[in-house]
């Protein structure tokens, strides 16, 4: 078989899938990209001849998979002008994640070569924040390529300290230029600070008297959109901490979520004590269920006592509470 049997040839819009002779029941093309997507074609012989169009498994298609509007064709190879097409009803905003959702039925088998010929109307993808898909083709391409050149223009004046005119300093001394628009814009507690006639404004300085400054560098970076993944894993209790004290309910729950994803039996107890202190109630439902209900907490026998020693009462209550309800429940 050729090298190129499976390959798929394409425009913008178009994927041609040009096949010589279907020798065998089952033929599967290279992966082709169309959009944002890669794409595969099937095509099946049977009584009938089933063809099938659908992405590549990936996180993008589980993310955000495609809703594609297309016509696709059959189109014999002949050069006569009698030459066979057969042309599906065609396809309207169809929802495509496996290879499973579309399928088309032919009952006419193509003996000779033929060409799967597949012309996509539109493509639509769902935003992350919800609502009606739009088109890939439309201005949404053009919104994220102004949203990503933002994002990047504004990390760059903090990273550059172009134009700063705040000066924020951690517990260790150190200190770095931002900005008090950009601080306002991101947090109530900063735009109350810097419209008031407080030391703050009047200094053009900022203490964080509780963060050191690879934490604050981080924090700026977040309220940037100067986001690093380790950076942010590092210092992820500073982090909650500013966002508790600066009123930012996005970070908040950015913290929250990554202290759910890897609980253990060595920061169990105080990821209970940082749920407790500021009100994160499915993490202390997370820490609750690992000790009591997984029974790690016999695993840490001796660190719990301890910790049971100076623990807020009413937190002592809660988990005495938790370990009756998971004796009843045996």
């Amino acid at each position: 078989m050729s090298e190129w049997a499976h390959r798929v040839e394409t425009t913008p819009r178009l994927a041609q899938w040009r096949i010589d002779i279907l020798s065998s029941t089952y033929r599967k093309s290279d992966p082709f990209k169309i959009g944002i997507w890669n794409w595969f074609l099937t095509v099946e012989r049977n009584k009938q001849l089933f063809v099938k169009l659908y992405p590549e498994v990936s996180a993008l298609t589980r993310e955000q998979p495609p809703v594609a509007s297309f016509v696709i064709k059959l189109i014999s190879s002949s050069s006569s002008p009698s030459r066979k097409t057969l042309v599906h009803p065609g396809v309207s905003d169809k929802l495509i994640r496996t290879n499973e959702d579309f399928v088309w039925a032919v009952d006419t088998l193509f003996t000779g070569r033929f060409i799967v010929d597949v012309e996509f109307l539109d493509l639509k993808i769902v935003p992350p924040s919800g609502g009606e898909a739009v088109s890939i083709w439309s201005a949404y391409q053009i919104e994220r390529h102004s949203l990503s050149t933002a994002i990047t223009s504004l990390s760059r004046m903090l990273s550059d300290s172009i134009l700063t005119d705040i000066t924020i300093t951690g517990t260790d001394g150190a200190s770095i230029g931002a900005h008090r628009a950009v601080l306002a814009a991101r947090s109530p507690v900063f735009r109350s600070m810097f419209s008031h006639d407080l030391k703050e404004k009047s200094l053009s300085a900022v203490d964080i008297s509780d963060m050191p400054f690879d934490a604050c560098r981080t924090f700026l970076g977040y309220v940037y959109g100067d986001f690093r993944a380790d950076d942010f894993l590092a210092h992820r209790l500073a982090l909650l901490r500013a966002a508790d004290k600066y009123d930012m309910e996005d970070l908040k729950e950015a913290c929250h979520e990554s202290l759910l994803e890897d609980i253990d039996a060595k920061n169990v107890l105080e990821r209970l004590q940082t749920a407790h202190l500021y009100r994160l109630q499915r993490l202390k439902s997370g820490c609750f269920r690992y000790l009591v209900n997984f029974g790690k907490v016999y695993e840490i026998r001796d660190e719990f006592n301890a910790f049971l020693l100076h623990a807020d009462r009413e937190l002592i209550t809660e988990i005495f509470q938790e370990v009756l309800a998971a004796w009843k429940g045996f």
